[in-house]
């Protein structure tokens, strides 16, 4: 971690979406055929990752990413350096599942310690039922096992706060100096010209996300399975399971009233 260098921009926390996760595959001679060298025992390739949502780059806020494998693996620790516009990618085989550490190195920019997260390795169909687990097994054997996380940065120091919302929003939404909000960046100062060579030109991706922001996709695409769509049909899981859960509160609340209601008829009655 580097020194930290200027001051923290007070009262402002940023966050970036990214996911992360394994994704497998059996060896099949057709489908997916097993290399030379590969281990006799071995049933799967799988390749575990970090990477934006909608695949934006990263590499601005992360440096490097570190996979901690089972300790049977040869070189169970593996450093990936971040390349720009690329996920942090690592491929292996084998035949069982174990937890993967996965360690996040921030841009030294940040001044911030790295973080670290957890993963289950899936090389077999899995879901809540039988028929999540049916439609995985109909995915041409691929088992996907992705979670989406939030990075979230809080009160993080001028330079940093610069690269993380540079090319976020247009010029034109730069606000005054003392007037500053997580989807802005401050005022750097030097006059027209330094600001003109110092803007990251904006991107979007496939998806529609903005490079450099907090957004995510509107509607899902192969491969990209995160988006505001997802999070609608959560949010209405998540409605129709509170519904479902105070239909039973208030038919446990009915049955529990009525059988006070007997057990003080029978107390009245034994009381005679």
């Amino acid at each position: 971690m580097a020194p930290p260098t200027g001051k923290r921009v007070k009262g402002v926390q940023i966050f970036r979406p990214f996911v992360y996760g394994t994704t497998a595959k059996p060896f099949d001679e057709k489908t997916n055929p097993k290399p030379p060298g590969v281990p006799d025992d071995h049933t799967h390739s799988w390749t575990v990752f970090v990477k934006g949502i909608d695949d934006v780059d990263i590499t601005y806020w992360l440096r490097r990413v570190q996979f901690k494998l089972h300790e049977s693996i040869p070189n169970h620790v593996r450093m990936i350096e971040g390349e720009k516009g690329k996920a942090f990618l690592l491929h292996e085989t084998g035949w069982g599942e174990f937890e993967i550490a996965i360690k996040l190195y921030y841009v030294p920019e940040s001044s911030e310690k790295p973080q670290t997260l957890y993963h289950h390795l899936r090389l077999h169909p899995y879901g809540r039922t039988d028929e999540e687990k049916e439609t995985m097994r109909l995915n041409g054997g691929e088992v996907i096992s992705w979670a989406y996380e939030e990075q979230i940065f809080n009160e993080p120091y001028e330079p940093f706060y610069e690269i993380l919302t540079s090319g976020a929003m247009p010029p034109s939404n730069v606000p005054a100096s003392g007037n500053k909000s997580a989807g802005s960046k401050p005022s750097s100062g030097g006059g027209k010209s330094k600001e003109k060579d110092n803007q990251v030109k904006m991107v979007r991706s496939e998806g529609g996300v903005l490079e450099r922001s907090a957004m995510i996709p509107l509607t899902n695409r192969p491969g990209q399975p995160f988006s505001v769509e997802t999070e609608q049909v959560e949010i209405k899981k998540l409605q129709e399971a509170l519904v479902k859960v105070e239909q039973l509160l208030g038919k446990t609340k009915g049955e529990v009233a009525a059988k006070e209601k007997r057990l003080k008829e029978l107390k009245e009655n034994a009381g005679k």
